[in-house]
């Protein structure tokens, strides 16, 4: 049996005096696509913001790659391999489209991560836009770019925040093709999204949010069977 990519195992998380997260359990394995679905507020992203350190005060067990994490600080957790890709997108507006992914370090005791050529191959929009500035950039290439640049470091543990929201369906169409190319160079994905069209044919399971809990979590082949639950749970 493989060591997960990802085991987390009763995890709770705190912002200041505020208890987010209540107990979360999940495992991923190496090269699954793995969907966290749930409403606004039910704890997805302070369960992806808690894997990397970015909460404050944490409890439990989050193994990445099979090595105990939950003490470590931010940096030293990227250099087991995981990136991170928050809402915000976090782009260096005063920097060119190729200066954002020239900046990434690569991250030691990895592999290599993509090569430009790689990058413009997989995202032919940003090489039409390598010296554009960040700003200049649509929120759709700036989606791309987010990512790309976490290709570059080596990572092989994608963590994905809303990367649909608010795009072009074209756009969303691209992204959707990226991480169907990621899967099939053996990355694994942890995406949390509220666009459900688009999730739901990307994943290999899915687990299911409320107040700090995980409260389901099923494979894509029970995804029909289960959508009386969604509904009821995601109103999708």
């Amino acid at each position: 049996m493989a060591i997960p990519a990802l085991e987390i195992k009763g995890l709770q998380a705190w912002y200041g005096e505020s208890h987010v997260l209540h107990g979360v359990d999940m495992i991923v394995q190496p090269g699954e696509v793995v969907t966290l679905l749930g409403r606004n507020g039910a704890g997805r992203t302070s369960t992806m913001r808690a894997v990397l350190g970015l909460t404050g005060t944490r409890k439990g067990s989050i193994k990445v790659h099979g090595v105990e994490t939950i003490s470590m600080a931010t940096h030293r957790i990227a250099h087991h391999g995981i990136g991170y890709c928050p809402e915000e997108r976090g782009i260096f507006s005063s920097l060119s489209c190729e200066e954002n992914l020239l900046l990434p370090p690569k991250l030691k005791g990895v592999g290599e991560g993509m090569s430009i050529e790689e990058i413009y191959d997989m995202f032919p929009n940003l090489a039409d836009r390598r010296h554009s500035q960040g700003t200049r950039l649509s929120g759709g290439e700036q989606q791309m770019l987010a990512v790309a640049r976490i290709l570059r470091t080596g990572a092989r543990l994608l963590l994905l925040d809303e990367i649909s929201e608010g795009l072009a369906p074209v756009i969303v169409q691209a992204l959707a093709r990226m991480i169907q190319t990621l899967r099939g160079k053996g990355y694994t994905v942890v995406m949390v999204e509220q666009n459900f069209r688009f999730a739901a044919p990307l994943a290999d399971r899915f687990y299911v949010m409320e107040h700090g809990r995980m409260v389901e979590a099923f494979n894509a082949s029970d995804l029909n069977a289960k959508m009386p639950i969604l509904n009821e749970l995601l109103g999708v």
